[in-house]
């Protein structure tokens, strides 16, 4: 049984920190520098009280209302900036959400693949004929993770949350997911990473000590830590190549795909990556100069702008791509 996408709602966090902002924070030449490189001038920042799941429970309700408060067999909710170690946060929103006992609830954590990995786990789920609904969330609070004079990190990461209702797809209709392509190689693990905070390296007085990068970013290892050489080059040279396995997968080729919609990480990333893979520009969707890189909610986030402005449209072909932390990055077509 095919799926589709039935639909997407989003939630941002009132708080707007601009580049203009971060000129008293860093030298106003490496701010803008960095914005006119990445074209994030702006990203939207989580306040005290709120959470991930905070935010994930408040994209998820109006989706719910909006589609008439239906059965949902599975919730999947992706972050990697859990309230808790234990329990998952998937259970306290099914709980908050008023779902009921029949709907089974679990986290996943993953990165910037993660909105791929889901969408993956989701469509399995209903093509085995185990679910007809599946509610995908995602949400993160990297901007917690991140140290106050990290430019590295600060000038590119947001926060943000998304719903997806999946379900299944009437033949009729034309709309599917898939095939998916999913790609791993754990070798790249160290360069994006926190590293202290878990049973490896808790959290202590030594792991808190923090030190200034070359480039002159602080941070400690209680922080976020991006390398963003190694992380480009990754992008670069395994994208184009998961691109056209799925490309291949469904027997189409680069004019064929209605919209290009990739894990929007900044536009130097996504411009490269779309040279190398013979991608237009005029199909490439782009969504991230004033909400920067919401982790695993950037592809429903900038799907959600494209579909309410009439850009992305039902019946178009769509490829999207996700890749980031682990590494793990994968493509998948979907007919919207």
């Amino acid at each position: 049984m095919p799926a589709r996408i039935a639909d997407i709602e989003v939630y941002l966090p009132p708080r707007v920190e601009t580049n203009e902002d971060l000129c008293g924070v860093f030298d106003r030449a490496l701010v803008e520098r960095v914005g006119a490189t990445t074209g994030i001038v702006a990203r939207r920042v989580c306040g005290d009280g709120m959470t991930a799941l905070d935010m994930a429970e408040l994209a998820a309700r109006p989706l719910l209302e909006r589609c008439g408060n239906p059965a949902v067999q599975y919730l999947i909710f992706c972050t990697q900036s859990p309230d808790h170690f234990l329990p998952t946060g998937a259970c306290i929103l099914q709980s908050r959400l008023g779902l009921g006992e029949q709907t089974a609830a679990f986290d996943i954590n993953q990165g910037c693949s993660g909105y791929i990995y889901a969408l993956d786990l989701a469509d399995a789920l209903i093509a085995s004929g185990r679910a007809d609904r599946v509610l995908l969330l995602t949400g993160d609070t990297y901007t917690r993770f991140i140290h106050p004079r990290d430019h590295a990190s600060r000038l590119v990461f947001g926060d943000g949350a998304s719903a997806t209702l999946v379900e299944r797809a009437e033949a009729a209709s034309g709309c599917s997911l898939g095939p998916f392509v999913l790609r791993t190689d754990g070798q790249g693990a160290d360069n994006l990473i926190v590293p202290a905070g878990g049973a490896r390296l808790p959290r202590s007085a030594e792991t808190a000590v923090e030190q200034a990068d070359a480039g002159g970013s602080v941070r400690s290892l209680d922080n976020l830590y991006m390398n963003g050489r190694e992380i480009f080059l990754f992008a670069t040279s395994a994208l184009p190549a998961v691109i056209r396995e799925a490309l291949a997968a469904v027997g189409a080729g680069i004019e064929d795909i209605d919209w290009f919609v990739p894990h929007q990480a900044n536009r130097f990333v996504l411009h490269q990556v779309a040279a190398r893979a013979g991608i237009p520009l005029d199909r490439l969707v782009e969504h991230y100069a004033e909400v920067g890189n919401t982790v695993s909610t950037t592809i429903p986030l900038a799907l959600k702008a494209y579909a309410d402005d009439g850009r992305i449209r039902r019946g178009q072909r769509l490829l999207l791509v996700g890749y980031g932390v682990g590494y793990s990055w994968g493509a998948c077509h979907a007919v919207f």
